[in-house]
């Protein structure tokens, strides 16, 4: 439209205002723009105000979680992979004495067996992205009051075992209100033994199970190399004792090898068939989804924290020969020693189950720590150690991260 025609019509316009006619349409007109003008103000604020109050605190929310990320606290382990990290050195490990904690077994206490340096001692694991946080005894023992703590599964599990008690100890006064339940000795020869914290009512107590499925002998009219079986089908059958407990932490894995199976005439069977060719890796597997179809049908998620850790790596020279080379430092170099397929099959079956497991993924963090195996400082100094580990000593650190998640530090993880 020309500018002439535009001051036409407006002029026509305006002539016509003095009209009652064109004052009532117009006064409607208005009234009907102004209702929608304010009705349109209004949906502006109250979309201001629910974006204020949905979008502003989740911002809020992703700015913080993406910080926590960066940052040295601890969150949660979709954020924090507590078992990526490296080892430092700290002035304020050990957190214990060996020699004034009474369970741990000679075997183990190194410096009380001869041995002279003491650097192994002072390296604190850290991880990339987060912190562990310092042992606090006092906290722990509080968290643990009327519950029952069960390990369940071979010497490096009692290693662990005893690594726990001695932590937490430090922080009772009355050390005489910590016992063996049934009095006995610390040694690998008995299957069940149990330390009780009297002033604070738990027990910590420890199964030796190394395969946690039933080993029998043989039955009769199998081949004469048979002197043993695994029912990887069964469960050990004193799982019925692990049952009852607020925590319970497994490991298997290094008496899955041919020396401790063929070498001593232990082979598998599954149901009443001997399976004389099954690889261990196939085996191990088996035997790990019998562990697993247990946990989901028989245990309580709401009553029992489960954990199950993954393979320890040991740093023989030679094993056949039992040649073993403690080093001073750790390693800097680990040779592949950071990954295990006993490590991988326990994520895959755990990944698979339906009662959560928190995996407790030790196996690189332990690959370069070839100063703190016991070596010859044992109880046998003929007989050198490059599986065990020495107390105080890594053992300690795998407490720590277990006990950080019971005391809420790490979220659960399954698998």
């Amino acid at each position: 439209m020309s500018s002439f025609n535009r001051s036409v019509s407006f002029k026509q316009r305006a002539a016509n205002v003095g009209s009652p006619r064109f004052s009532r349409k117009t006064w409607g007109s208005r009234m009907f723009r102004a209702l929608i003008t304010i009705g349109s103000l209004v949906s502006f604020f109250l979309a201001i105000g629910c974006g204020y109050v949905y979008v502003l605190p989740n911002l809020t929310l992703a700015f913080h979680n993406n910080e926590s990320r960066f940052s040295n606290t601890n969150s949660s382990t979709s954020v924090c992979d507590v078992f990526d990290g490296y080892w430092v050195l700290d002035d304020s490990y050990p957190l214990y004495n060996a020699s004034e904690c009474p369970f741990v077994e000679q075997g183990f206490n190194c410096l009380a067996n001869g041995r002279m340096d003491d650097d192994y001692l002072k390296w604190r694991w850290r991880p990339r992205n987060c912190d562990i946080p310092r042992f606090n005894v006092q906290r722990a023992l509080e968290a643990l009051r009327n519950k029952r703590v069960v390990f369940v599964g071979d010497s490096m599990s009692r290693t662990q075992w005893e690594s726990l008690i001695c932590l937490l100890m430090t922080g009772v006064e009355d050390k005489g209100s910590v016992y063996e339940v049934n009095g006995n000795m610390i040694t690998k020869q008995i299957r069940f033994l149990g330390v009780r914290f009297s002033s604070f009512n738990f027990t910590i107590e420890f199964y030796r199970s190394v395969f946690l499925v039933q080993h029998n002998w043989a039955p009769k009219n199998v081949p004469k190399r048979v002197r043993s079986m695994l029912r990887l089908d069964k469960l050990d059958d004193i799982s019925k004792e692990w049952i009852d407990s607020d925590v319970l932490i497994f490991n298997s894995g290094q008496w899955w090898v041919p020396g401790k199976l063929f070498g001593t005439g232990c082979y598998f069977q599954v149901g009443e068939s001997l399976k004389l060719g099954m690889s261990i890796a196939t085996a191990f597997r088996t035997a790990l989804e019998t562990w697993a179809s247990w946990v989901d049908n028989t245990l309580n998620p709401e009553k029992t924290r489960i954990f199950f850790r993954t393979f320890e790596p040991s740093h023989w020279r030679n094993l056949t020969l039992r040649q073993c080379n403690v080093t001073k430092l750790p390693l800097s170099e680990i040779e592949g020693k950071d990954y295990s397929p006993f490590s991988d099959t326990v994520f895959e079956v755990v990944n698979n189950m339906i009662v959560p497991v928190t995996v407790v993924h030790i196996t690189p963090m332990s690959a370069s720590r070839s100063d703190a195996h016991v070596g010859t400082w044992s109880d046998r100094p003929s007989l050198s150690d490059c599986s065990h580990w020495c107390l105080p000593g890594v053992p300690d650190i795998w407490n720590e991260i277990v006990l950080s998640y019971l005391l809420g530090n790490f979220g659960a993880s399954s698998g």
